[in-house]
């Protein structure tokens, strides 16, 4: 399966550094793939994190929130359901 389209939301300008796809993941899975493969991407650059499990949505910024990365932008996916939620790594 090819990979949907990445949305192009805005308040950032960097292509992101990593895709995760966590689409078809029930919640804590897509928060857990995040914690495990941020630390991949130099910091100040984009994770985008495929999801379409409707906790995912809330649970990424609480995530950054209490990990202290930056939440960016969180994007409908429209050619499947779910979204791009992109984290700046801060550190």
């Amino acid at each position: 399966m090819n990979p949907p389209p990445r949305p192009d939301p805005a308040g950032f300008a960097q292509a992101p550094a990593l895709r995760i796809d966590a689409l078809g993941l029930k919640c804590p899975i897509p928060i857990i793939m995040l914690a495990e493969r941020i630390g991949e991407v130099p910091v100040g650059t984009i994770v985008e994190v495929l999801a379409d499990d409707p906790a995912a949505r809330t649970d990424v910024p609480a995530w950054c929130g209490l990990k202290s990365h930056e939440f960016v932008a969180a994007a409908e996916l429209g050619s499947v359901p779910g979204w791009a939620l992109y984290v700046r790594r801060s550190y």
